[in-house]
């Protein structure tokens, strides 16, 4: 039985702790692992660089939706030699975002496409970024995407979102959002998501877990984000803790 967790999605480079720091924290919490995605151009080289200064860290490469503005041929080429690097893991995080700027709905379309055949070529997992966006993102997945396996990060959605996701073989992340009082919709979505498609993140330093709501989050708390939901489901919190981090080491394969 694994003993440790993963936090599958953490911005550890946007961290203002040192990583030794972070790392330290990580082990007193029992989390031995975590992948970190990148959002921009200049990012991408960032999370590679983190990752390869420990051995349990590892990186996605992609264009957030809300920087389709810069993706370029240039970039893509750039993507497909970060790829050959064998701590990159993911092609993420890409996606949908019509919460912030809608105006260029068209291009962030166009762009997630364009990631999706890249990860498929390039034989890499998915992570994608939805928001206020599960139709699109998810028929633009279901109509493009060949090969790669697929997580939504962060998910927001209903139930029956989750299950035509899940039914798809497609991941589901759940982070801190779970633990707050007022968030039906997800504790009622981790009561009943298949456990062989969870997978836990943090999505530090943002949406930071009771009881450190309002602090700077950090991927030592994905274990607040396991016991959560552990107790909503009324299991043991070292089998909860065993199904997700079989479940993240096999999508990544780390």
């Amino acid at each position: 039985m694994k003993e440790y967790l993963i936090d599958t999605h953490a911005h550890i480079d946007m961290l203002e702790a040192p990583i030794e720091l972070t790392l330290q924290l990580m082990k007193d919490y029992g989390v031995k692992k975590a992948v970190i995605p990148s959002v921009e151009v200049s990012s991408m080289e960032k999370v590679i660089a983190a990752a390869e200064a420990d051995e349990n860290i590892y990186a996605m490469i992609g264009i957030y939706p809300s920087e389709a503005k810069t993706y370029t041929q240039e970039v893509e080429d750039r993507m497909i030699e970060l790829a050959k690097n064998h701590k990159v893991k993911a092609v993420g995080e890409i996606g949908l975002d019509y919460y912030w700027d809608k105006s260029f709905v068209d291009l962030q379309k166009e762009v997630y496409v364009k990631q999706i055949l890249l990860a498929n070529k390039l034989n890499l997992p998915i992570v994608i970024h939805d928001r206020e966006a599960h139709k699109d993102a998810y028929d633009l997945l279901l109509e493009y995407n060949q090969s790669s396996k697929a997580l939504f990060h962060c998910f927001s959605g209903s139930v029956e979102f989750m299950r035509e996701c899940v039914k798809k073989g497609w991941y589901i992340a759940l982070g801190g959002v779970v633990t707050f009082k007022n968030a039906v919709k997800m504790k009622d979505v981790a009561r009943e998501i298949p456990l062989d498609k969870l997978v836990l993140e943090t999505d530090s330093p943002y949406l930071t877990p009771v009881p450190f709501r309002g602090k700077p989050n950090t991927p030592a708390y994905v274990r607040y984000v396991a016991e959560e939901i552990a107790n909503l489901r009324q299991m043991p919190l070292n089998e909860l803790i065993d199904i997700t981090t079989n479940n993240a080491e096999r999508f990544f394969e780390i």
